[in-house]
C-alpha cells in the first residue's frame, strides 16, 4: 500500500520511465506554484507512447469520496500543447470536460493553468502560505489508460518546506508515484510549512497528524484519545490494510473526505476548549477513518473501479455513510470516550434529525442513497424539501440491523460480524463490491433469519418501530415537544431490565 510522506522539498523533475505492463507509456506531471496572486497551479504533463493520431484528455467530473458532479474542468486556463521539439499542436475543445490534442502519435507536452480560490475540502485552493491539491480536480487522464503508473513532481513555492500526501514517494523527495489514476485521485497533496503532531503505532503501524494552521490546543490528548478510538475501531475489522495512515488537516473550515491510507479535513485545534469540544473533533475524525473500512474497502458494487466522467450512483449510500455514522459513535463508546448516556444521546440526535425532516414521508432511504448526486450529501433543504439524508436514517438503520442481529443471535452476533464478512469476503477474495442483494444476504446470513421487517424501512418512508429495537437493548424512546413544534427524541435505559451487554 502506499505511505503518507511528510518530505522536505526541493525543486527536481525526473522524467519517468515505467515499468511492467505498458512499459512504453509515461504519464509525468508536474506542478508549480509561482502565480500565488491569481491563485493558479501551473501543471505540466509529458506523455509518450500513445500510438493515436487524436488523444482525449479529460477532467474528472468528480472526486472520489465527494458525490456531486463538481465541474473541475471549468477551473482550467491557458492551456497549451506541444510537441518535444516545442512545436504547438492543435487542440480542440471536445466537451465540457475534455480537450483533443493532435499529436500524430508523437510525445506531446501539455501546460496549463488551474485556478484553486474556493477553499472547500473538495477544492483546489492556493494563497499565499500554502496550497491544497484535489487530484481529479488537477491532472487530465485519457481514457482507457487510467491503470498505468502516473508520476507527479511538486516543485513548492520557495519557503515552503513540507508536503503531506498518500503517493508514495520516489526519486527526488519531491516525486511521487501512482500505481494508477484511481490511486492517484484518491490521494490529495498539502503543501507549506506543516506541523506533525505527536504520532502512535496501532498494531505496529504507525498514524501521523499533520495540518496547517492547525491552532493552539493539547496536541497529546487529542492524540492519546485518537490512539484509543482507533485500537477499537481495528479490532472491528481484524487487520490493518495499509503500511501507514495520515490525517491531513488542511486548516479551519468544514467537511473532511476519506481515502485509502489518509483523510483530509478541516481542522480548528482552537476549537477544543473543553471535553465536549474533544469529543466532537474525535467523531469527526473516527468517522472519516473508519471510511478506510467502510466505504474504501467494504463498498458498494457501484463504488469502483469508477468513471470519472459522470455519476455513480448507489442505493447503498446509507451503508457506507450511514453506518459510518453508527460506529463513530460505537468506536468511541468502547474506547471509554464515550458513556452510555452519551452514546444515547448521539443516536437520540440523529433520530430527532429525521423525524423532523418533511423529507421523511416522500423519500426512501434507498433513493436518499441513490440521489445524493442531485440532492446533496444531507439531502435538499428549502420549502417544497422532499428528501432526507442517508447519514442520519443511515446510522438509525446501523442500530436497528445491530440490535435485531444481537436479539437473533442472543447477542453473540452482531452488525461488526457484518462488516467483517463483507471485508473478507468482497474485498479481499473477490476483490469488487457488493450488491444489494449481497449486503442483505450477509446481514441475514449473520443473523441466522430473515430481516425482511428490517430491509422496509430502507425500501419504504413508514413509521419506525423504535421502542422494538430499542428494547432489545434494555432501552425506551422518550419525546419532548419543542415551543416550535419540533420534536425532540432521549433514549432511556428502562429501570431493571436487562441491558445487552457489551455494545
Amino acid at each position: 500500500m502506499n505511505k503518507v510522506s511528510l518530505v522536505p522539498v526541493t525543486a527536481v523533475f525526473i522524467f519517468l520511465v515505467l515499468s511492467g505492463c505498458r512499459k512504453d507509456l509515461n504519464f509525468s506531471y508536474k506542478v508549480s506554484m509561482e502565480n500565488l496572486s491569481d491563485q493558479l497551479f501551473h501543471v505540466e504533463l509529458d506523455c509518450y507512447g500513445l500510438s493515436q493520431d487524436t488523444v482525449i484528455l479529460s477532467m474528472p467530473a468528480w472526486m472520489p469520496g465527494y458525490y456531486q458532479l463538481m465541474n473541475y474542468a471549468a477551473n482550467v486556463q491557458n492551456i497549451i500543447a506541444t510537441d518535444h521539439r516545442d512545436n504547438n499542436l492543435s487542440i480542440i475543445r471536445k466537451d465540457s470536460d475534455s480537450w483533443m490534442i493532435l499529436s500524430h502519435g508523437k510525445p506531446f507536452s501539455l501546460n496549463y493553468d488551474v485556478k484553486s480560490e474556493r477553499s472547500f475540502v473538495a477544492y483546489n485552493y492556493l494563497d499565499s502560505n500554502h496550497g491544497y491539491i484535489i487530484p481529479a480536480s488537477t491532472f487530465m487522464f485519457v481514457e482507457d489508460y487510467l491503470d498505468v503508473p502516473v508520476r507527479i513532481t511538486i516543485i513548492p513555492n520557495k519557503g515552503w518546506d513540507d508536503i503531506a500526501t498518500g503517493l508514495r514517494p520516489c526519486g527526488k523527495k519531491n516525486d511521487f508515484i501512482a500505481a494508477d489514476f484511481d490511486i492517484l485521485y484518491d490521494s490529495p497533496i498539502l503543501i507549506g510549512n506543516l506541523t506533525e503532531l505527536p504520532s502512535f503505532a496501532v498494531a505496529g503501524v504507525n498514524h501521523r497528524f499533520l495540518c496547517y494552521n492547525g491552532g493552539d490546543f493539547d496536541q497529546q490528548t487529542l492524540m492519546n484519545n485518537l490512539k484509543k478510538a482507533l485500537e477499537k475501531a481495528i479490532e472491528i475489522i481484524g487487520e490493518v490494510p495499509y503500511d501507514e495512515y495520515t490525517f491531513i488537516g488542511i486548516g479551519p473550515g468544514y467537511g473532511g473526505i476519506e481515502h485509502l491510507n489518509n483523510t483530509t479535513v478541516s481542522f480548528n485545534g482552537n476549537q477544543i476548549r473543553s471535553p465536549d469540544d474533544l469529543k466532537s473533533i474525535l467523531k469527526f475524525l473516527v468517522h472519516e477513518y473508519f471510511h478506510n473500512y467502510n466505504v474504501k474497502r467494504i463498498r458498494p458494487f457501484e463504488l469502483g473501479p469508477f468513471d470519472y466522467t459522470k455519476e455513480n450512483r448507489t442505493n447503498l449510500l446509507w451503508v457506507s455513510e450511514g453506518i459510518t455514522v453508527y460506529y463513530e459513535y460505537i468506536i468511541l463508546h468502547r474506547s471509554g470516550i464515550l458513556t452510555d448516556e452519551e452514546l444515547y444521546s448521539c443516536l437520540a440526535e440523529n433520530i430527532t434529525a429525521y423525524e423532523n425532516d418533511p423529507g421523511r414521508k416522500f423519500q426512501s432511504l434507498a433513493q436518499a442513497s441513490y440521489n445524493t448526486w442531485s440532492d446533496g450529501p444531507f439531502g435538499a433543504r428549502g420549502e417544497n424539501d422532499k428528501s432526507i439524508s442517508c447519514y442520519d436514517k443511515g446510522a438509525i438503520m446501523g442500530l436497528i440491523l445491530d440490535l435485531a442481529i444481537r436479539h437473533s443471535t442472543q447477542n453473540t452476533k452482531n452488525l461488526d460480524d457484518v462488516l467483517r464478512l463483507l471485508y473478507y469476503k468482497y474485498y479481499r477474495q473477490l476483490n469488487r463490491g457488493f450488491t444489494d442483494a449481497e449486503f442483505r444476504e450477509t446481514c441475514e446470513t449473520v443473523a441466522g433469519c430473515s430481516l425482511s421487517d428490517e430491509f422496509d424501512y430502507v425500501a419504504v418512508t413508514g413509521e419506525i418501530d423504535y421502542e422494538k429495537y430499542l428494547s432489545y437493548a434494555g432501552l425506551k424512546i422518550e419525546t419532548q415537544i419543542l415551543t416550535n413544534g419540533r420534536q425532540k427524541f432521549f433514549i432511556k435505559e428502562i429501570p431493571a431490565q436487562e441491558k445487552l451487554g457489551k455494545w
